[in-house]
C-alpha cells in the first residue's frame, strides 16, 4: 500500500467529525496517558509499601466498587447539570484523590482514598459517551466511537510504558503525573468544549412541548436497553479474565511474567492497527450480525485458551478475542446511543457504564474461584458458554428493532438540532 493510499484512507476515516470531538478525543487520549494508578496500583501496595496480595485485592475491588457507584449518579449529574460541569467536577475530583493517594501511608486511608478514586475516575465517562453522541452525527457515531475507542488503547499502551519507567524512580511522580495530566484535560473541557446537552423540544407556538421526565427507573423499566446493559455485562465478564485469569493460568503452566507481557500485548498492537480500518468496513452494517459475531469470537477466542500450550497458541487465541473486542465496542456504543433517548443519554450511558465495573468486581471472582475449585479448562469453557449466550442474546434482542429505530435511534427527534450544527462543523484535526 503506497503512502498516497495510506493518507486518503486515513483522511476517510477522520473527515466530517465536528471539531468538538477532536477536542473531546483529545481529552480521551491525554487521560488515558496518564492512568498510572489503573496500571501499577497493585505492584505499589505490595512490591513499594509491602502489603499483602490479599489486601491489593481488596484495594483493587473498592476502586471498582466506587465506578459502579458512581457511574449512575454522574450519568444523572450529565443530564441535569450538563456534559461539561459533570466532566469538570469529575476531572478535577480525579486529580486532586489521585495526588491524595500518593500520600497515603495508613493501610485505612489508602483504602478509603482508592475507593475515592474509583468514584471520580468512573464519574466522566457518561458524560464523555454523552456529549460524543450530541455532538456526532448518527451516521457517523459508530466511527466516533471507535476513534475515541482507539485514542483509549493507544494512550494506555503509552501510559503502560511510561508508568513502568516512571516506577523504577518514584511511584509518586506517577501519582503526581496522573493528577496532573488530569488536570489539563479539566482546563481542556473549560477552554475549548461547550455545553452539548440537548435543549428542550420547541413547539409550533415556541413554547416548550411536555417531554415525558427521563428518570433512572425509565431506564430500568426499558427492558430491551437494560437487556443490552446485562449483555455488556456479560461480554466485559469474558474480556476482563485476560487481566486475573489468564495470568495466573499461564503461570500455572510454567510461563513466566515476560511471557505474559508478550502475548498480551498482541492485545493493544491489534487495536492500535486495526480499529480504524475494521471500524470502517463494518460502521454501516447490520448491528444485530455484527455484535453476535463479536460474541461468538470473544466466547470461543478465551475457550480457545483450553488448547494453548506455547506462547504461539496463547497468542492466536489473543488475537481471536481481540477481533472480537475491535468489532463489538464502537457497534455497542452506537446501539446504547440509539435506544436512549436525547434528554435522558446521561442517565442510558450511566447504566450502561455501570456494567463495566460490575464485571471488574465479579470476574476476577468468578475466574479464580473457577480455577481453584474446577481447574482452568472450565474457566475457560465457562467464556465459551456466556459468549454462546451473549450471542444468543444479542440476535433475539434486536429481531424486532425497528428499521427507522435502528437507523436514527428512539427519541432522536430532540437532538437533531445540535447534531446539525455537528454536521455543519468545520472537521479538524488536533
Amino acid at each position: 500500500m503506497s503512502v498516497a493510499s495510506v493518507r486518503q484512507a486515513v483522511r476517510r476515516s477522520v473527515a466530517g467529525l465536528p471539531r468538538e470531538f477532536w477536542w473531546l478525543w483529545t481529552s480521551t487520549l491525554i487521560n488515558r496517558m496518564g492512568a498510572f494508578v489503573a496500571t501499577f496500583l497493585a505492584l505499589y501496595l505490595t512490591l513499594d509499601r509491602g502489603y499483602s496480595a490479599v489486601y491489593a485485592g481488596l484495594v483493587a475491588a473498592l476502586h471498582g466498587l466506587g465506578g459502579v457507584i458512581s457511574s449512575l449518579g454522574a450519568g444523572v449529574m450529565a443530564d441535569r447539570l450538563g456534559r461539561r460541569p459533570t466532566l469538570l467536577i469529575a476531572q478535577l475530583s480525579t486529580a486532586v484523590t489521585v495526588a491524595l493517594l500518593g500520600f497515603m501511608e495508613h493501610p485505612v486511608a489508602v483504602a478509603a482514598v482508592a475507593f475515592l478514586v474509583g468514584m471520580t475516575s468512573t464519574a466522566s465517562r457518561p458524560a464523555v459517551q454523552a456529549m460524543m453522541a450530541d455532538i456526532v452525527a448518527p451516521e457517523d457515531r459508530v466511527r466516533a466511537f471507535a476513534l475515541n475507542y482507539w485514542a483509549i488503547n493507544l494512550g494506555f499502551a503509552f501510559s503502560s510504558l511510561a508508568a513502568g519507567l516512571v516506577a523504577e524512580h518514584s511511584y509518586l511522580i506517577g501519582f503526581l503525573g496522573e493528577a496532573a495530566l488530569t488536570l489539563a484535560c479539566a482546563l481542556l473541557v473549560f477552554w475549548k468544549l461547550p455545553e452539548s446537552r440537548p435543549e428542550p423540544t420547541a413547539g409550533a407556538d415556541g413554547a416548550v412541548a411536555d417531554e415525558d421526565p427521563v428518570s433512572l427507573m425509565t431506564v430500568l423499566r426499558d427492558r430491551r436497553y437494560m437487556g443490552v446493559v446485562f449483555l455488556s455485562f456479560l461480554m466485559a465478564f469474558v474480556f476482563m479474565q485476560h487481566s486475573v485469569a489468564l495470568p495466573v493460568a499461564m503461570g500455572a503452566d510454567g510461563f513466566s511474567p515476560g511471557d505474559y507481557g508478550t502475548v498480551i500485548a498482541v492485545n493493544g498492537v491489534l487495536i492500535v492497527a486495526l480499529q480504524i480500518p475494521v471500524t470502517r468496513f463494518i460502521e454501516h452494517r447490520d448491528p444485530r450480525t455484527l455484535l453476535t459475531f463479536s460474541a461468538l469470537l470473544a466466547g470461543y477466542g478465551f475457550g480457545l485458551t483450553a488448547f494453548a500450550g506455547s506462547v504461539g497458541v496463547y497468542a492466536l487465541t489473543i488475537v481471536v478475542w481481540t477481533l472480537a473486542e475491535i468489532i463489538n465496542s464502537p457497534t455497542q456504543m452506537g446501539l446504547v446511543v440509539r435506544l436512549s433517548p436525547a434528554q435522558g443519554r446521561g442517565r442510558y450511558q450511566g447504566m450502561f457504564t455501570l456494567s463495566w465495573p460490575a464485571a471488574a468486581l465479579v470476574a476476577p471472582l468468578a475466574g479464580g474461584w473457577l480455577i481453584d475449585r474446577y481447574g482452568a479448562d472450565t474457566l475457560w469453557a465457562t467464556c465459551a458458554v456466556v459468549g454462546t449466550v451473549a450471542a444468543a442474546g444479542y440476535w433475539l434482542l434486536m429481531r424486532d428493532l425497528p428499521a427507522a429505530e435502528a437507523g436514527t435511534g428512539q427519541a432522536a427527534a430532540p437532538a437533531e438540532q445540535p447534531e446539525a450544527a455537528a454536521r455543519e462543523a468545520e472537521p479538524a484535526a488536533v
